[in-house]
């Protein structure tokens, strides 16, 4: 009998362990350190990376945040594009500041297949973020949230990225890069355009194409017929 009952407590423990370990993977978190730190430390898509420095411990706790808790199945698509983009920002951040002073991301061996980025028992380079988890998600959008901490990806966001407002988050990403006339160089016949809708051309296939795409957020009344090529991409850091 004694036997009996101590079987059922191990089971019991083992059980209630089980489900103590999924509600901490499942866990929403929340993006407000970052976003404190983004508000300070960004003016115009400008990055102050001595700023984030003189934050190291609170940039720290934010991507000890991130790295203690993996988005769980029961979080909504919104959710977890909104961690995963400020993941891919937060730890480009780190990269940089572990480097710093560099004048280019490409100064750095291999930065997009590193895998110093563990989260939980995974390990992730930003570019298992950017190719294996954001981009299947299918929208062409967060290729103008996440940044590469260079002068040509998009203006990083001064604000952390939220669930509840992404969609408004995304649409105002993806609009003011198209009209960015650092990036891009739209007129009535003539687009020159940034190097990533050629880089991720088949991303806008869901959208009509990428001329189909930037008809729909210029600001620009464009031609019927459009003569299109690509710009040289700047890889000076975004300070």
């Amino acid at each position: 009998m004694k036997n009996l009952v101590f079987i059922f407590l191990l089971a019991f423990v083992a059980c209630f362990s089980e489900d103590r370990v999924k509600y901490a993977e499942a866990r929403i978190i929340s993006h407000s350190v970052f976003d404190t730190l983004l508000h300070r430390h960004v003016s115009e898509g400008k990055v102050n990376y001595q700023g984030f420095q003189k934050d190291s411990v609170l940039f720290k706790r934010y991507t000890r945040t991130l790295k203690a808790n993996h988005p769980g199945e029961n979080w909504t698509k919104n959710e977890k594009m909104a961690y995963w983009i400020n993941a891919y920002n937060a730890f480009t951040i780190e990269l940089i500041l572990k480097n710093y002073p560099v004048k280019s991301i490409k100064d750095i061996s291999s930065p997009w297949d590193q895998n110093f980025i563990q989260i939980r028992e995974n390990l992730y380079s930003l570019g298992n973020i950017e190719h294996e988890i954001l981009r299947p998600m299918g929208d062409a959008r967060i290729h103008f949230s996440i940044v590469c901490a260079s002068y040509s990806c998009p203006e990083l966001r001064s604000e952390a990225f939220r669930s509840k407002k992404l969609n408004a988050q995304l649409e105002d990403q993806a609009k003011a890069f198209v009209n960015d006339a650092n990036r891009n160089k739209i007129a009535e016949n003539k687009m020159e355009i940034s190097e990533i809708f050629n880089w991720f051309s088949s991303d806008f296939d869901s959208e009509g194409g990428v001329e189909k795409f930037i008809r729909k957020y210029s600001d620009k009344t464009l031609a019927d017929k459009i003569k299109m090529s690509y710009l040289d991409y700047n890889w000076k850091l975004n300070e």
